[in-house]
This record gives structure tokens, C-alpha cells and sequence, in this order.
């Protein structure tokens, strides 16, 4: 058991340091960094200088309370002028004196008219669906149909011009 940690152990070593070499090779092409020697001595390379840090970018010469106080001036100008131009003048108003004479309209008189035949069709028709709703399927529902049949042509008839 202890055999196998030992394995593993030097395995982790061996992996560890491919890992740094190929940090230092990378690190030498690129020029980037300098990787540490395990002594405490610096690598092949002279250390670069640390980046500066970044400068502000310069102002603009105006502040931005000036700009936003142009535009406000500007939109209130503009509205003041457009209000002014729009507004005609006093004296060039002259009243207009128009008089619409309206009548009032009758209402339509609505006249319905159905023919007796028609209404004796619907009364026929709610017994038939009262039938058939009930699930009654003998005589009763037969007559009822007839009966319908014929209160339906008959409507026909005197409802036709």
C-alpha cells in the first residue's frame, strides 16, 4: 500500500515539473513573465517593467454641465420660437358666425310581422328537441317531426312574397 503512494507521489513530481518547464519555455518565447527558479535566482531573461498605470483620458475642455445647459437653452429657445411663430396675431382673427339648423329625425317605426305559420313552426320545433333531448324515440317522436315538416312549409309558403 505504501508502495503504491509512493508510485503515485512521484508520478505528481515528475507531472509537476513538465508542467513548470514547459511554463518556463513558454514564458522564454513569449517574453511575458519570468518564471521563479526553485533557488531564488531569476531566469535567462531580464525582468520587464511593471506595465503604468493608466492615465485618464484627457478632459474635453468643457465640462459637462456646460454642454447639458446649451442643450436646455436650446430646446427652450426652439419651443419659445415655435410657440410664437404658430400663435396667430390678435387682429388678423376674425369671429365666424355659423348657424346649423338641425331637425330632429323621426325614429323608424319598426313593424314585425310573422306569419302564424311560422310561430306554430317554432313551437313544433322546441317539442321535437324537447323529444329528442329527453331520448324518447317511439311514436311521439315521429308525429312530432311530421308535424314540424309540414308547420315548416307552410311558413314557407306565406312568409315567400
Amino acid at each position: 500500500m505504501s508502495d503504491d503512494a509512493g508510485d503515485s507521489r512521484e508520478e505528481q513530481q515528475r507531472e509537476l515539473e513538465e508542467i513548470r518547464r514547459s511554463f518556463e519555455e513558454i514564458g522564454i518565447k513569449v517574453g511575458s513573465f519570468e518564471p521563479a527558479q526553485p533557488n531564488g535566482t531569476s531566469a535567462r531573461q531580464p525582468a520587464l517593467p511593471a506595465p503604468a498605470a493608466a492615465a485618464p483620458p484627457p478632459a474635453m475642455g468643457r465640462p459637462t454641465w456646460v454642454l447639458a445647459l446649451v442643450v436646455v437653452a436650446c430646446l427652450l429657445f426652439g419651443g419659445g420660437f415655435g410657440y410664437l411663430l404658430h400663435r396667430p396675431a390678435a387682429a388678423t382673427i376674425q369671429p365666424t358666425a355659423i348657424s346649423i339648423v338641425t331637425r330632429p329625425v323621426p325614429a323608424p317605426q319598426i313593424r314585425v310581422v310573422v306569419p302564424p305559420a311560422c310561430l306554430q313552426t317554432a313551437q313544433r320545433g322546441d317539442e321535437l328537441i324537447a323529444l329528442l333531448t329527453s331520448n324518447v324515440r317511439d311514436r311521439r317522436l315521429d308525429s312530432a317531426l311530421k308535424a314540424y315538416t309540414l308547420a315548416s312549409q307552410a311558413c314557407r309558403k306565406e312568409a315567400s312574397p
